[in-house]
């Protein structure tokens, strides 16, 4: 079978790595990789995807893997990529936050079977030492002068806010990691972010010195947007795994609406598809870039990933609502999400259980400039109450007719939408 790292690489999903002979070892031989992930929200959002998908990759041929929730670590704050110190977290947040997380992790990983998945805290092991126990048995094996050359440090030390010495022992509290499960689950690679590279090199170096051994380490690249912001961002708001925080609808848009160049490089990162045939998805994709081959099939594979069949097909029928396709089914943050850019108005539901006469509600939204006109348009055949056709003048708008028991969705023409929201529904 070829090596995990070779399909990794084929992918361009590695950014640097530690031994350049790593891949034809683990072809020959199993290993146990661990990825830390931070629990610092009750989500995980698409710019974890990679390491995610990684460590699915590993397990799929037969190596360990380990999910590292920073218990200990969440409550220091790691100042790679950071640019100020952050909040800490207290253990109740943790323990919520990593529940949270490690459901969504289930969707790409398995925690059962033969070679299961492990989710654990580094507060397990962390929490039980003393300062006194980490100076002595920890802190001597680093300099400070090793500490500082470090790019993540080097960066903060030089910033107008500079660094805590709490974020300053984070870098150890990470290669401790390294070795505690170096020592416990036999673990000799790390994986993370390309930002995480000296505190995975921290590490490795701490078991060399400690106990002789070679341990190993991989980075995947962060992926930046064209206008070279953080990926995963949108509109500075990160783009979740989690339906409650950014439904399958929006999910499903963000991967639908990336440019045409990365939804070709997205297919080889962040789906399962085989090489070969994401070369002719793409092949296809060139050849009627109109059609947004790459983009539909992007959208439809981490959408299903992510949310399962039906959420899927939720994102798919909210997808087409915009185009005059069914409504009915779909929430009210769907409802909100899918119209969020066109008109709206509110009226109040005691005006809906008397029976709006809809040519009044046409005109009142501004739909159409008056009472006849808006007859006119229903005359013709040109207006549309939840995305259906309305044949009759004198049709009046009830409680029968709310989407989600609040919303109405007004069309003129083809493109022309008003959103209605009901009060005191």
């Amino acid at each position: 079978m070829e090596s995990v790292i070779h399909e990794l690489q084929a992918r361009n999903m590695i950014a640097q790595i530690t031994d350049p002979g790593l891949g034809d070892r683990l072809a020959a031989e199993k290993a146990v990789i661990y990825i830390g992930f931070d629990p610092t929200a009750d989500s995980l959002h698409v710019g974890h995807l990679m390491p995610i998908i990684a460590l699915s990759h590993f397990q799929s041929r037969g190596h360990g893997v380990l999910c590292l929730v920073g218990g200990a670590t969440a409550m220091v704050g790691d100042p790679s990529g950071k640019s100020e110190e952050r909040n800490l977290l207290t253990l109740e947040q943790v323990a919520q936050n990593a529940k949270a997380v490690k459901a969504q992790l289930s969707r790409f990983l398995s925690f059962d079977g033969d070679n299961p998945a492990r989710m654990i805290d580094n507060n397990d092991w962390i929490s039980k030492m003393s300062f006194i126990d980490w100076l002595r048995d920890v802190g001597k094996h680093f300099t400070i002068n090793y500490m500082i050359s470090k790019e993540s440090v080097k960066k903060r030390l030089g910033s107008e806010q500079g660094i805590s010495f709490t974020e300053f022992s984070y870098m150890t509290m990470q290669a401790y990691d390294f070795l505690h499960l170096y020592d416990e689950c036999k673990c000799n690679i790390q994986g993370g972010g390309n930002d995480q590279w000296g505190n995975i090199t921290a590490g490795m170096d701490l078991i060399h010195k400690v106990r002789g051994a070679q341990a190993y380490g991989i980075t995947f690249p962060l992926l930046t947007t064209a206008a070279g912001e953080k990926f995963g961002k949108s509109e500075g708001n990160p783009v979740w795994l989690d339906p409650e925080r950014t439904s399958p609808y929006q999910f499903y848009q963000f991967w639908f609406n990336q440019p045409d160049d990365d939804a070709k490089r997205f297919l080889y990162i962040f789906t399962f598809l085989d090489v070969e045939k994401i070369k002719e998805i793409c092949a296809a994709h060139d050849e009627k870039p109109h059609e947004r081959a790459a983009q539909k099939m992007l959208a439809e594979e981490l959408t299903r990933t992510v949310h399962g069949q039906d959420g899927l097909d939720k994102a798919l029928r909210a997808s087409q609502a915009l185009f005059g396709g069914e409504l009915t089914g779909l929430s009210k943050i769907d409802l909100q999400d899918i119209f969020k850019d066109v008109p709206s108005s509110q009226i109040s539901m005691d005006r809906v259980r008397a029976g709006l006469p809809l040519v009044d509600l046409l005109a009142e939204t501004g739909l159409v400039k008056s009472r006849g006109e808006a007859r006119r348009f229903i005359d013709q055949g040109g207006v549309y109450l939840n995305n259906e056709r309305v044949s009759d003048a004198n049709r009046t708008a009830g409680a029968g007719d709310l989407l989600a028991d609040s919303i109405m969705v007004l069309r003129h023409g083809k493109k022309k939408y008003h959103l209605v929201s009901v009060s005191g529904a």
